[in-house]
C-alpha cells in the first residue's frame, strides 16, 4: 500500500484506518512533496520516514491513495497508473474526471468495477449532497444546500492559522493572515483574500463536479454553495428541500436512512464535534417548513477525514477480495 501525501492530514487519518483494517499487517510506503520529505512519522507501531516520489515509488504496489494535494496528484498520477495498481484518489483532483470512477458504499454498491484502475472518494461534504438528493429524488425533490468548509482543507497549516489568530484577537493583537489572507477566526466567508493559493470558488467547483459525479444522471443537480466556517474540523451541510410530494415526516426520514444517512434524536443534533472519530454521515430529524408548503430542512454532518478515508479503505477492501 502507497499513501501519496502522507505527510497531511487526511494522510494521516488514512494510515490510521488502515492500521485499523484487514491490510494492517500490510507494507505501507508513505511518499510526499519535497518539502516533506524525511519526515520523521510511524507505520505499523515502527518508525518510518517520508520519502519523495522517485521512479519506483509506485513499483509492486497494491493500491495506491493520493492524499495530498491536487496539484501533487495530477503531477504523479501517470507515473502511479504505469505501475498498474489501483489508483485511489481522495485529493479531489480527479473530481469530475471522465476516466475516474466516482465510488461511495451502498450507492456505488460492494461491486466496483476491478477493471477500472481509477477511482475518486469524493468528500464527505459530496456525499451528505449526493446521499440526501438521492433519498428524496421519488419526491421530484429541488434541493438547494450550503455546505460549511473547515479551516482544515488547508492542512496543518490551515488549522494552525485559525489557532494563532484566535489567541491573537483574544489579546488585541493583529492577526497574522498568511495561509488564508484574511480573518478566519470568528469569522464567515465566501472568499479568501486575493493572496492566499486556497480559492473557495476552486474549491466549490470541484465540490459540485464531485457531487454530479456521485449521482445516477436521472438525479437533479441541488444548487450548492460553499462557506468558511470558523472551526477546525468536520464537515457540516443545510438543505432545502422543496417536494412536489405530499409526504409525512417519517417517510422523508425511512428514504434518507435508506440512502445510507443516519437520523439523531431531537436531543442530539449532530456537529463537527459530535461527528469528531466517527465514520457515519448524521442527520438531524427533518424539520418541515411550517411556512412554505412541501419545503423540508436538513442539517448532516460528517468527519471530513475519517468520512473519505473510511470509504477509501472499504473500496480498497472491495477491489482487493
Amino acid at each position: 500500500m502507497v499513501i501519496a501525501g502522507a505527510s497531511s492530514l487526511l494522510g494521516r487519518e488514512l494510515k490510521s484506518v488502515l492500521e485499523e483494517s484487514r491490510f494492517a499487517a500490510s507494507d505501507l510506503r508513505l511518499v510526499d512533496e519535497e518539502s516533506f520529505a524525511g519526515s520523521l512519522t510511524e507505520a505499523g507501531g515502527e518508525p518510518a520516514v517520508i520519502q519523495p516520489v522517485e521512479p519506483d515509488s509506485f513499483a509492486k504496489a497494491a493500491a495506491i491513495f493520493f492524499t495530498g494535494s491536487a496539484s501533487f496528484t495530477n503531477t504523479n498520477l501517470e507515473l502511479a497508473r504505469a505501475s498498474r495498481a489501483y489508483v485511489i484518489d481522495l485529493s479531489g483532483a480527479l473530481a469530475g474526471n471522465t476516466e475516474s470512477k466516482s465510488w461511495i458504499p451502498d450507492v456505488n454498491g460492494d461491486n466496483a468495477d476491478a477493471a477500472s484502475r481509477l477511482f475518486a472518494i469524493p468528500s464527505a461534504h459530496a456525499e451528505i449532497v449526493a446521499r440526501l438528493a438521492a433519498a428524496l429524488r421519488s419526491f421530484q425533490a429541488a434541493i438547494s444546500a450550503v455546505a460549511f468548509q473547515p479551516v482544515s482543507v488547508a492542512g496543518t497549516a490551515g488549522v494552525e492559522e485559525l489557532e494563532s489568530q484566535t489567541g491573537q484577537l483574544l489579546s488585541f493583537q493583529p492577526p497574522g493572515k498568511v495561509v488564508f489572507d484574511t480573518q478566519v477566526a470568528f469569522n464567515m466567508l465566501d472568499r479568501f483574500g486575493a493572496a492566499s493559493r486556497h480559492k473557495m470558488s476552486q474549491s466549490l467547483q470541484a465540490l459540485r463536479s464531485d457531487i454530479r459525479a456521485c449521482l445516477a444522471p436521472e438525479t437533479p443537480m441541488p444548487a450548492v454553495q460553499l462557506l468558511h466556517a470558523p472551526v477546525f474540523y468536520g464537515a457540516t451541510v443545510a438543505a432545502c428541500a422543496t417536494l412536489k410530494t405530499a409526504v409525512d415526516v417519517d417517510r422523508v426520514k425511512d428514504m434518507c436512512v435508506a440512502a445510507g444517512l443516519h437520523i439523531t434524536s431531537d436531543e442530539a443534533a449532530p456537529s463537527n464535534l459530535s461527528t469528531a472519530g466517527e465514520s457515519m454521515l448524521q442527520l438531524a430529524p427533518p424539520l418541515a417548513d411550517t411556512a412554505t408548503p412541501g419545503a423540508w430542512w436538513f442539517w448532516a454532518a460528517a468527519d471530513n477525514l475519517r468520512r473519505p478515508a473510511t470509504n477509501a479503505v472499504k473500496l480498497a477492501e472491495v477491489l482487493l477480495t
